[in-house]
């Protein structure tokens, strides 16, 4: 609006003339994240302000284990325990995973490596939003291609939906076969927070880990083949 019309409409009784404040845009991604290190990019998440996100967390998530690990696990996004502690999978959910990897004979942090699609967590525990996703994958993607795992789990709908990059399928439609993330074997299983409510599901999460143990079985053998 030109300052003559802004004189006019004030003389006519109708100013003062209210303007909208722009809104800054969250700042972009750093276009290096495929050239980084893992402790450059533990140290670029832990400063990301590339979605809102980064205004409601505690601190964020990056992830923990041995970073030259043959398991990757993969779940959907911090807790509340998760976002005060820094590490995923705490409290009642993070136990039962713990008794999981167990199971079949693994152990946290011992050639075992835990992460989120997400770094930091949406209030109220939230589902993950689009954007939020797609400022936060490329840190997920640098982390799988530094630790080369030989197998992903998917820990739940959400991780399994971003990773295979397929919306509105469910656990239940993709469980008993070997898919694949860029070439790597991924077994798809249920999120520990659900089976803790859902515990007459606990049976066919066994079942697919006992899929993802003979998948790696395979894979060391030079036998495991993707469906």
């Amino acid at each position: 609006m030109t300052a003559r019309r802004e004189l006019y409409l004030q003389e006519m009784g109708l100013g003062p003339v209210w303007r909208l404040k722009p809104v800054a845009a969250e700042p972009p991604l750093p276009a290096d994240i495929q050239s980084m290190e893992g402790a450059e990019l533990e140290a670029v998440v832990a400063n990301c302000t590339a979605c809102g996100l980064h205004k409601t967390r505690t601190q964020t998530v990056f992830g923990v284990g041995d970073t030259q690990a043959d398991w990757l696990f993969v779940g959907e996004a911090p807790g509340a325990e998760e976002d005060a502690q820094g590490e995923p999978f705490v409290g009642q959910a993070g136990k039962l995973l713990d008794n999981m990897l167990k199971s079949i004979g693994l152990k946290r942090g011992d050639n075992v490596y835990i992460a989120n699609v997400l770094k930091c967590r949406p209030p109220d525990n939230r589902s993950p939003l689009p954007e939020e996703v797609t400022k936060c994958m490329p840190y997920l993607k640098r982390q799988i291609e530094l630790i080369q795992p030989k197998l992903i789990v998917g820990l739940g709908k959400f991780a399994v939906q971003t990773l295979l990059g397929q919306g509105d399928v469910t656990i239940a439609s993709l469980r008993g076969k070997v898919h694949a993330y860029q070439g790597i074997p991924l077994i798809v299983t249920y999120h520990p927070a659900y089976l803790l409510r859902t515990l007459q599901d606990k049976a066919k999460a066994w079942e697919d880990l006992c899929l993802a143990r003979e998948t790696m079985q395979g894979l060391i053998s030079g036998e495991s083949a993707i469906i």
